[in-house]
Order: structure tokens, then sequence, then C-alpha cells
């Protein structure tokens, strides 16, 4: 059976389509999905942050076919991983668990490289293209470690 895995930040403009790039690009297709989404409706249907699609091309990945698309309650039932880029997405994502297993679900993306230490991958919006070079860095760690757990199962 296929592991659904959903990348969650905000706008799903900037981290998770990276993260949903980054991943994607770390596993078999035939047994594992990745898709992302925002927990607010500010960027649905658009393309990710020019800079965004930069970042992932200077590293080969092109994630300029991906759409903006908001999280919904159902994305519980449809994935068996969520992970979120900061605590306010995880408290957004959670607050719209239907029950105990739903919450277990999701967890934080940086928890992977700092474990329980419940740290924001930042949200490089606001500035400049140094800030989506440290996120890709976060992410790519971080994914990397995900990617590494998946194939074990």
């Amino acid at each position: 059976m296929k592991t659904k895995v959903l990348m969650v930040c905000l706008g799903n403009i900037c981290r998770s389509p990276l993260a949903e790039g980054i991943l994607r690009s770390k596993v078999d297709p035939k047994k594992v999905s990745v898709d992302s989404a925002g927990t607010g409706d500010y960027h649905i249907d658009d393309i990710p942050d020019p800079r965004s699609i930069a970042v992932g091309k200077r590293y080969g990945l092109d994630i300029s076919n991906q759409r903006g698309r908001q999280f919904r309650a159902e994305d519980f039932e449809r994935f068996d991983l969520i992970y979120v880029m900061d605590n306010f997405n995880f408290s957004d994502v959670i607050s719209l668990a239907r029950n105990e297993e739903d919450k277990r679900k999701v967890k934080l993306i940086l928890n992977e490289i700092f474990p329980g230490e419940n740290v924001d991958c930042p949200d490089p919006y606001q500035g400049g293209q140094t800030g989506f070079e440290n996120v890709y860095k976060m992410l790519e760690e971080a994914c990397e470690i995900i990617a590494s757990k998946l194939k074990e199962n």
C-alpha cells in the first residue's frame, strides 16, 4: 500500500511546495505519494512563489506545476502523515482533527532534525532570497530523514 504524505504551511506557495518537491525527489513514487496544502485560503490555485521555484531549480527540482490548495479536515482521511512547517500551522491543522488518530498523523517537520524541540521552519515570504535558500537546506535535511524512515516501512 502506498504511503501518502502531506506537507502544510500557511499559504502553500513557499515552504510546503518546496517540501513536497524535495521529498518527492527522494522517494519511490510507486510506494510514496507527496502533496502539499496551506492552512490559509490566500493562494488557492496559485503557483509557488517565484523565489521557491528559483531555489528549487538551483537544486534540480521543478515545482512550477504545483498549485496552492487549502488544507481540509478530509485530508486526515487521505493522508497517512501530515508534516507542518511551524507551530501555528500545527495548531491550525490540529484544530480540524476529528479524533486522536487524526492528531497522531500531524508532525512538525523540523522535529525530524531536532526531535522534540518543536522548532519552526521560518516563513521566508517577507524576506529575500537568502531566506528561501536557508529554508531549502532545512527542508532538504528533514526530508532526507523522512525518506529514509519511509524506506524502512
